[in-house]
C-alpha cells in the first residue's frame, strides 16, 4: 500500500503569478500616474544571506517595473545617519515603500529605525500603525510573511472559518499578525511557544498548524493531526558531515507529508511569498498615492 503523500502548497507558482498581475497593473497605470512605483531597501553591512535576499527584491523589482532606491551601507554606520536617510525617503515622491533588511548590525536598533519609516510607506507591514490596523481589522499594509500564508491558503481554497489553526512562534515579524489574520478569518486560533507545555498535544489538535520558530524539524509526524494543512514558515541552514548546507524548514518535511493533506515545501513555499506581498504592497502605496493626486 503507498503512502499517502500530501499536496504541495507551492508558494514559487503563486508568487510568479501574483508578480505577472502586479506587472500588468503597473504597466497599465503608470501612464496615469506619469512615473513607477518606487521601493527602497536599505542594507547595513555585509550579510551574505540579507545580500542575497537583496539582489533577489531588487530582481523581482525590476522584473514587474518597480524602481529600486536601494541604498547599502558600511557595517559600522551610526543611527543617526541611517535615520537621515530614512527622513528624506519618507519625503521622496518617487519612494511608495521603505525597507530595512534584517538583521542590522548589533549596535542598530531595528524597532526605532522601522517608527520612523512613515506607515504609508511601510513595505513591511511592521510598523506599529500598520499593526494596530491590522489589530483593529482596518484596512492597511499588512506584513509579508503572514499575509503571503493567508494568500496561499486562499488559491488552494482551504477552508478557515471555523476549523482551529495553531500558530507555533509569537514574533512580530510573523507569529502575531498571521494569529490577527487567521483569526480575522474566523479560525479558533491556539498561540504556542518554545514554553508550550506538551506541544505535540497541542499541535495535534490543529486542523491547519504553523510552524514559525526558526527551529529545524521542530515539527514532527506525531505532532500532525491526520489529514491537517501544514505551513512551514521556518528557513535554517543545516550541514552535513561533509559540510555541505541545505535549507530546511520547521517542520520534518518527509514525514509529516505523509500525514498531512497539504504542507509547503521549504524552500520554494512561503519565501517568495514573502517577496511577492512586499511588492504588493510597494503597489498598493502607489495606487494610493495616485488617488490622492
Amino acid at each position: 500500500m503507498s503512502l499517502q503523500t500530501a499536496q504541495l502548497l507551492d508558494g514559487k507558482t503563486l508568487a510568479q503569478k501574483i508578480r505577472t498581475q502586479l506587472q500588468s497593473r503597473v504597466r497599465s497605470l503608470q501612464p496615469q500616474i506619469g512615473r513607477p512605483p518606487g521601493l527602497a531597501v536599505l542594507m547595513v553591512g555585509d550579510n551574505p544571506a540579507s545580500a542575497v535576499y537583496v539582489r533577489n527584491k531588487e530582481k523581482a523589482c525590476q522584473k514587474i517595473g518597480i524602481a529600486s532606491f536601494g541604498k547599502h551601507f558600511p557595517a559600522q554606520t551610526s543611527a543617526a545617519e541611517l535615520e537621515e536617510v530614512i527622513a528624506e525617503l519618507n519625503q521622496d515622491e518617487r519612494v511608495d515603500g521603505i525597507l530595512v533588511q534584517l538583521p542590522l548590525p548589533n549596535h542598530l536598533d531595528a524597532v526605532s529605525l522601522l517608527h520612523q519609516i512613515e506607515p504609508e510607506k511601510d513595505a513591511d507591514g511592521l510598523h506599529p500603525v500598520n499593526l494596530g490596523k491590522l489589530v483593529r481589522s482596518e484596512a492597511g499594509l499588512r506584513s509579508c510573511t503572514p499575509a503571503g500564508v493567508m494568500e496561499l491558503l486562499k488559491e488552494y481554497n482551504i477552508p478557515i472559518e471555523g476549523k482551529k489553526a495553531v500558530v507555533v512562534g509569537r514574533s512580530i515579524l510573523v507569529g502575531k499578525p498571521l494569529a490577527l489574520m487567521l483569526l480575522e478569518k474566523n479560525a479558533t486560533v491556539i498561540m504556542a511557544h518554545s514554553r508550550t507545555r506538551y506541544l505535540g498535544d497541542v499541535c495535534r489538535e490543529a486542523d491547519i498548524l504553523v510552524a514559525a520558530v526558526g527551529k529545524p524539524e521542530l515539527i514532527t509526524a506525531e505532532m500532525v493531526k491526520p489529514g491537517a494543512v501544514v505551513i512551514d514558515v521556518g528557513i535554517n541552514r543545516r550541514e552535513d558531515s561533509q559540510g555541505n548546507s541545505r535549507l530546511v524548514g520547521d517542520v520534518a518535511f518527509d514525514s509529516v507529508a505523509e500525514v498531512a493533506s497539504y504542507i509547503t515545501p521549504v524552500p520554494g513555499g512561503i519565501g517568495p511569498m514573502t517577496v511577492a506581498m512586499l511588492l504588493q504592497n510597494t503597489v498598493l502605496s502607489w495606487e494610493k498615492k495616485s488617488k490622492k493626486i
